[in-house]
């Protein structure tokens, strides 16, 4: 039987999508069903965005954010359904996916989650239209030394991931500049594409739409403990969770330190939600003998029965 907090439950976020990655969830009894359901919350439709969409339809944060968060809560509820999860199983999001672990832990509803990430990814579509504005991640260098270096940029480390990977995020103009003017102590720099500079002041318009949709969700306080990317703590309180995701709209994650929370408490191994594969590959180079497994199509859950009883992971 597991200890406490050996198994952590990871949800990823934005970037993790993948064309057609609904496919093999959808062929489950009442999948399909949940998905319409949840297309008709969000006015998207989910079923279509995530069979048959190219992957420059599926890369618009207004659609990404809601696919991620539902995807997730599709296998997680799923995985339940087949297995029997203890109640202090340690659960972390990451950016938009903390919407997805909230409900994993028990404070919103998975149509909550789901229609706030609809929310959230739509205002921040619109706030990246307001100026032009971008991120890029900063591989190698010491974590405070890369700070200190986009600080005279004037850039936000707006993702704190660990494994030597900070993302920066700011105006474009300022973007170029450090991009142009890379140190040789840092490996490289590369530019992602997403639509502006999320987890910055850039995005205060999308948190308070995002205030004002989460008033109306029911929250409670979570069933099992869930890190906060605000600073890899847990939350308690289920006020406390939602505030905390509306905040976090403008503020930086810190991964780092929810990987940090999850070696002191004893962790010994993760399994991602779909769309699964950044979260796990984190994991594998800073928590060292963790086990690690990336949730990609039903099948993938047979195996988190052999994590449950000790065994290895595959993925």
């Amino acid at each position: 039987m597991f200890s406490r907090h050996v198994l952590a439950l990871l949800a990823p976020g934005q970037g993790s999508q993948t064309p057609g990655m609904f496919a093999p969830w959808l062929e489950l009894d009442g999948v399909r069903e949940r998905v319409v359901a949840w297309s008709e919350l969000t006015g998207l439709d989910l079923v279509e965005l995530g069979t048959v969409a190219e992957a420059e339809a599926i890369q618009d944060t207004s659609v990404t954010q809601p696919l991620v968060v539902a995807l997730a809560l599709l296998a997680f509820e799923e995985l339940s359904r087949r297995h029997e999860l203890p109640d202090d199983v340690l659960v972390a999001g990451h950016s938009v996916g903390e919407l997805a672990a909230a409900a994993m832990a028990g404070a919103l509803s998975a149509d909550d989650a789901v229609a706030l990430a609809a929310v959230r990814g739509r205002e921040m579509a619109r706030a990246c239209e307001l100026e032009p504005t971008g991120m890029a991640a900063v591989m190698g260098g010491e974590p405070e030394q890369v700070v200190d270096w986009l600080a005279g940029y004037d850039l936000t480390p707006a993702n704190r991931n660990g494994a030597g990977q900070i993302v920066a995020a700011g105006p474009t103009e300022r973007i170029d500049a450090m991009v142009a003017e890379k140190p040789d102590w840092v490996k490289k720099v590369i530019r992602l594409k997403v639509a502006g500079a999320f987890h910055t002041r850039f995005m205060a318009p999308a948190q308070e739409a995002l205030g004002e949709r989460a008033k109306k969700a029911a929250v409670a306080d979570p069933g099992r403990p869930l890190l906060s990317n605000a600073d890899g703590g847990v939350v308690t309180e289920g006020q406390d969770v939602l505030d905390r995701l509306v905040a976090q709209v403008t503020l930086p994650v810190r991964w780092d330190l929810c990987m940090a929370a999850m070696s002191e408490r004893g962790v010994r191994a993760t399994v991602e939600m779909p769309p699964a594969g950044t979260l796990t590959g984190l994991a594998k180079r800073e928590l060292t003998g963790v086990r690690t497994l990336a949730l990609k199509k039903p099948a993938d859950l047979d195996t988190v029965a052999e994590l449950l009883d000790g065994g290895e992971a595959t993925a």
